[in-house]
């Protein structure tokens, strides 16, 4: 019986079997059919996606995924994208200016050099003033863009250095270039750019996430910086850097540029222990700051700020406020050095510091009028750190 039965079960597939051979062919094109559709719209709406490029190499995701850092012709380098600057945390979106996203859609097909030259000169205007330097800037800037150095510049050579100059970073970089205490730009590419290693973290807390940073007291900032810090004479070292660094932002050939979030998490080093500055995404030109806080509506000083301490005075009579800063770059740098420089400073040293810098650090009144004060206290500041450690190993 049970034979039988295999046998009948067999009569009943059989039939069924064939005829699902027979439709096998057109199934298979069916499914490679649906197969293919699937592909070409799934490419279609990555390619959508991404034409604009309004999703790549953007914020925090440039800043995890592509910000190399390597080796190039024996150097450290860093290679970053075109990161959308904002003046980081909360803060950013309203106390700083944001440019809009910025697309490779300029210059213009038929645009010649001349018009592209001119077109660049009024964009340093716009964010840099109105400076008889400015010419030299867009030589500089016309050499970068010939990427491939073939004596001329191709649309998509201009579209690619235009997009960067949009990057408040790369123009700092270009503006800064003949200066020390900047890492130099060595190069870009599309929105890609090249510059020297990230300078070691001055300040040990710098590697805490920035939000919690502020919740850690005083007395464990100083504790933190005595522990793991550099060495008091090195520590001058670096001060000394970035007093002149301060130096080179005001009235620098190419304007004067404002330090708008003065924190020891932007004090960097170089190996030898000389200044680099972290982070210029936290540096604006003149220009920018007054265009954005002039005229801008305030009820008190504390709604005219450019970044984090970028502040000017409100007139409460126009409800407006001015374009001037109230505190200049070297009196916020000198509240950032007392607690730099003084906890362990030499016994013989430590009065005669601390006098200078509260003298320093009282620097008031509009940035753009304390120009001969500034230059004399920054001035005697150097001398007495250099004479500390001028003919030593740490000179």
């Amino acid at each position: 019986m049970r034979r039988l039965r295999r046998l009948a079960h067999l009569v009943l597939l059989c039939p069924f079997s064939k005829g699902l051979q027979g439709r096998l062919p057109g199934v298979r094109v069916k499914y490679v059919l649906l197969v293919w559709l699937g592909i070409f719209a799934g490419s279609w709406m990555v390619y959508l996606h991404y034409s604009s490029y309004s999703e790549l190499c953007r914020g925090h995701v440039c800043q995890v995924v592509i910000v190399y850092s390597g080796l190039w012709q024996d150097k450290e380098v860093t290679i970053k994208c075109g990161i959308e600057e904002a003046l980081s945390s909360k803060a950013r979106s309203e106390a700083a200016p944001q440019r809009e996203l910025v697309l490779f859609d300029k210059p213009t097909r038929g645009t010649s050099i001349k018009e592209f030259r001119e077109m660049t000169l009024s964009f340093l205007k716009a964010n840099l003033g109105d400076l008889p330097s400015l010419p030299a800037l867009v030589g500089q800037v016309l050499l970068l863009a010939d990427f491939n150095k073939d004596s001329r510049v191709s649309l998509a050579e201009a579209k690619s250095v235009w997009a960067l100059l949009q990057r408040n970073e790369f123009l700092l970089l270009l503006s800064l270039q003949e200066k020390e205490h900047a890492s130099r730009l060595l190069g870009c590419c599309g929105d890609l750019y090249l510059t020297e290693g990230v300078p070691r973290g001055s300040w040990p807390g710098a590697a805490l996430p920035p939000l919690l940073r502020p919740l850690l007291p005083p007395a464990l900032h100083r504790a933190l910086q005595q522990w793991f810090g550099p060495a008091w004479p090195w520590r001058a070292k670096i001060a000394i850097g970035l007093l002149e660094f301060v130096e080179e932002l005001f009235h620098g050939a190419y304007g004067t540029f404002y330090m708008c979030e003065t924190t020891l998490a932007n004090v960097g080093y170089t190996a030898t222990y000389d200044f680099k500055m972290a982070d210029l995404q936290q540096v604006a030109p003149e220009a920018t700051v007054r265009r954005f806080l002039q005229g801008r509506r305030c009820e008190q000083s504390a709604d005219c700020i450019y970044g984090r301490d970028c502040r000017a005075p409100c007139d409460r009579l126009m409800r407006q406020c001015k374009g001037d800063l109230i505190q200049p770059n070297l009196a916020k740098v000198c509240e950032l050095l007392r607690d730099y420089l003084l906890p362990g400073a030499p016994a013989d040293l430590r009065e005669e510091l601390g006098k200078q810098l509260r003298t320093c650090t009282t620097l008031s009144g509009l940035a753009s009028q304390v120009e001969a004060h500034h230059s004399l206290v920054l001035s005697h500041l150097k001398t007495l750190l250099w004479k500390k450690i001028s003919n030593t190993k740490y000179s």
